[in-house]
């Protein structure tokens, strides 16, 4: 380690260095130490730290002889133990004054820069040493010389007037320097620069230009040094105004108070005053709001309360009190609309159609409230648009539109708001939508209503209640606020995927509306009429530019989504749409006027092989025991359940797996009951159930799964695996069983129906209870499958195994 290791000692001017460098017996072969973060220039003496086993040895080396020693610079001042690759090529000579050991075995050096000298070649050792030349600088005083001279020292002069970590003395020193080679390298050895630019002064050789180099550097940081200064300048006048303007506004306040003022002398505060009594506020709340007002008024600005009670006013004022839109009632207007965004829907389209009749009386007859339990709550799985819907709503009644999304939501200030006593307090969700929305009787969408949850911060779903009743929203109260806020005139719609999910008292306050699934050329129609224009939109294309025939959309659904909505259907087309984009782009064989007309052949080398073929697992097979097709209902539509089941020796345990849920666990022990019990129907020995254990797995295993419906699936299932009877895997079924064998009615129908169709099922088993919700099924549905009521399992032993088989 060798360093200056006294940074704030003024370097000291050597007296007996020009008598030195007129002698030319300089030795010159040197030992060489290494200098970390400083450049010796010649007349100067520097004390030195030295720490190093090889730097010690080269400096007792110098001691034994005549006390010369080469001083470079590092090159990278991080290196610890550099070689000769890290140093520069141009050092000093210098003479060892005076040496002292320390008690922590360091060595201080004092040494006396004498001349520089290039290195012609290193030596290595126990140290480092190098064979060197040495130019002595001559030069000539004329008028060119004087002139920088005189330049240099002035600057040099305003630069240590300027820059207080230079002490004044120096200039003093400097004053007494007469030779114009000493003069420069004093001023290079005082300026703060780094090492680098000290090292670039060092290695030039005309004086000359040593001295422009010096005057630029200067230059540069008597300019540094003014910026600085002005910046400083600035903060402190800006701290004085502030202080004063403190000052005098405290003045001014207590003035106030004793004239009884309330003229206010602030802009802001007058700012502020003039929004409250524009706010169109309720009389009550705009007490409060004075109230506030008042508090403020008389709050110091440097005290933590001020900014309290200004960030409530601000909330006061920009949430709106009386700000309406003009609704637009027109019902053909907004079948437009509504058909314009969507295809069919028509169940969820009728309906809105009937609130915005019902909206229209209500306002001719001047009741500026929303309907009474018109809280629509759309149900369906992901990507069937129901966010969309909302938007559409918004728009056909020409209404401010905002969304709320509560997914994950847990904790009740989220809905209510966060009381002022809170750091960080704000208002809830609802009253963040009213001030984003602008008016009183925007359309707000809540989307995900079916994942609030509740924890020990309290229930969001409770807090629900009172923003989505009717009889209570027209006082809705945010802890924030703290005042009563009318909810009635805005148009409250949810979205949930799941309908159970739903607290029942929330879904006491809505009209729940299912939105289904989409047919597979309802999907092809969306893409043509939807989907694809708004792509090319944004893709930078232009309508018709790129044609997808419906035999190649119809290939994307089947053979790359498999869904209840078109969102991964937008996904595929966009990348398909991405592609033919840089084709367009790279390929100079592509004519942009043409459209392109995606075929099958491109979708398969854009999109890669198929994800999904179409056809059931087994369906090459048209029997196959023990294992039989159920229909599952999930939150992101409907799917085909395989139940597989195996028999092996055992002592009579029933294995479940595949993730089940305990009322679907509970719907196999239910249906093997019911086998055990009707036994010598299915002609079982008796002593099968004893010797035996039975495996029923539900694939995906990594799924989660439950409910009843599969429990006639279970229990058909096991009575293929026992009698190792065949089973068709053309068919499908859902329903509850129990422990009689009656077949009890499920949810999600449509759904279930629909997954069938996709998976080319052909006949679906659905008990006798559901037959009424037939009805509403779409006629594609029901033409393309073979759907057949239950009310009792026996019913199903034919249609599964054969007429043959179970006879009675």
């Amino acid at each position: 380690m060798i360093e200056n290791f006294n940074d704030n000692q003024e370097n000291i001017i050597s007296t007996e260095s020009r008598e030195l460098t007129d002698n030319n017996n300089l030795p010159q072969d040197l030992p060489v130490l290494p200098l970390k973060d400083i450049v010796v220039f010649p007349y100067m003496i520097y004390p030195i730290l030295a720490g190093r086993e090889s730097t010690i040895k080269a400096i007792n080396h110098s001691l034994q002889n005549d006390k010369y020693i080469l001083l470079i610079t590092q090159l990278d001042e991080k290196i610890e133990d550099p070689t000769f690759e890290n140093l520069y090529r141009i050092g000093v000579i210098a003479k060892i004054l005076q040496v002292l050991k320390l008690p922590n075995g360091l060595i201080k050096v004092l040494v006396d820069g004498i001349v520089p000298a290039t290195i012609e070649k290193f030596h290595s050792g126990d140290f480092i040493s190098a064979t060197v030349s040495v130019k002595y600088q001559v030069y000539d005083v004329d008028n060119e010389l004087s002139a920088l001279e005189r330049k240099t020292t002035k600057a040099f002069t305003d630069y240590v007037q300027a820059n207080k970590s230079i002490p004044q003395e120096s200039l003093v020193a400097y004053n007494n320097i007469k030779e114009l080679d000493r003069k420069l390298y004093y001023i290079a050895s005082a300026i703060n620069i780094n090492v680098h630019k000290k090292q670039e002064i060092l290695e030039i050789q005309d004086l000359k230009e040593q001295y422009y180099r010096v005057l630029m550097t200067l230059s540069s940081e008597l300019e540094i040094l003014n910026v600085e200064k002005d910046i400083e300048n600035k903060l402190y006048g800006a701290m004085q105004k502030n202080q004063r303007k403190f000052i005098v506004q405290e003045q001014i306040r207590i003035l106030q108070d004793e004239l009884g003022d309330d003229v206010e002398s602030d802009p802001e505060l007058s700012k502020i005053r003039e929004q409250i009594e524009k706010a169109g506020m309720p009389e009550n709340v705009k007490a409060k709001a004075m109230d506030e007002f008042s508090k403020l008024k008389k709050t110091p600005q440097m005290s933590p309360d001020f900014s309290v009670l200004r960030n409530y006013l601000d909330w006061m004022v920009s949430v709106p009190w009386n700000n309406f839109t003009i609704d637009n009632f027109d019902l053909i207007n907004a079948k437009n609309i509504l058909d314009e965004d969507h295809y069919d829907l028509e169940k969820p389209k009728e309906r809105i159609l009937e609130l915005i009749a019902v909206l229209k009386l209500l306002k001719e007859k001047k009741i500026n409230k929303s309907p009474k339990g018109q809280i629509l709550c759309l149900v369906g799985p992901p990507g069937v648009g129901k966010t969309s819907l909302g938007k559409s709503i918004a728009r056909a009644l020409n209404r401010k539109f905002t969304r709320i999304s509560v997914g994950g939501v847990r904790d009740e200030a989220e809905i209510r708001g966060h009381r002022r006593t809170y750091i960080g307090s704000m208002p809830g969700k609802i009253i963040q939508a009213m001030k984003k929305a602008g008016s009183v009787n925007p359309v707000i969408l809540i989307d995900e209503i079916d994942k609030m949850n509740s924890d020990f911060r309290g229930d969001p779903a409770s807090a629900m209640l009172e923003v989505l009743d009717p009889e209570q929203n027209d006082t809705f109260n945010d802890h924030y606020l703290d005042v009563d806020y009318d909810l009635s005139n805005v148009l409250f719609i949810t979205t949930a995927n799941v309908q159970y999910n739903i607290p029942l008292p929330l879904q006491d306050r809505m009209e729940i509306i299912e939105m289904r699934s989409y047919l597979d050329f309802e999907k092809v129609q969306i893409a043509k009429k939807h989907i694809i224009p708004k792509e090319l939109s944004e893709h930078g294309m232009n309508e018709g530019d790129i044609i997808f025939s419906d035999e190649v959309l119809l290939k994307i659904i089947t053979e790359y989504t498999r869904e209840a909505g078109v969102r991964n259907l937008e996904r595929e087309i966009s990348s398909v749409i991405r592609k033919v984009a840089k084709e367009v782009v790279l390929n100079t064989q592509f004519e942009v006027k043409e459209p392109v007309v995606i075929t099958s052949e491109m979708i398969t080398k854009f999109l890669g092989v198929s994800k999904y073929s179409g056809k059931t697992k087994d369906s090459k097979k048209k029997t196959i025991i023990g294992t039989i097709n159920g229909l599952a209902w999930t939150s992101a539509g409907g799917d085909i359940l395989n139940v597989d089941v195996n028999i092996m020796k055992g002592s009579g345990k029933l294995t479940l797996t595949g993730k089940l849920g305990d009322v679907m666990k509970e719907s196999a022990m239910a249906g093997l009951s019911y086998i055990k019990s009707n036994a010598k129907k299915f002609n079982i020995p008796s002593a099968f159930f004893k010797d035996n254990d039975i495996h029923i797995h539900l694939p995906e295993g990594a799924i989660p799964k439950d409910g009843p419906s599969a429990g006639i699936t279970m229990t058909l299932a096991m009575i293929s695996a026992i009698t190792k009877t065949p089973a068709k895997t053309d068919i499908a079924m859902t329903g509850e069983i129990t422990l009689r064998g009656n077949v009890l009615p499920i949810g999600g129908l449509n759904e279930k129906l629909l997954a069938a169709l996709r998976g080319n099922i052909q006949t679906v088993l659905i008990p006798v209870e559901n037959k009424k919700d037939l009805v509403e099924i779409s006629d594609e549905i029901k033409s393309n499958l073979k759907i057949i009521p239950l009310s009792e399992i026996d019913e199903a032993l034919p249609l599964v195994f054969g007429k043959n088989k179970f006879s009675k």
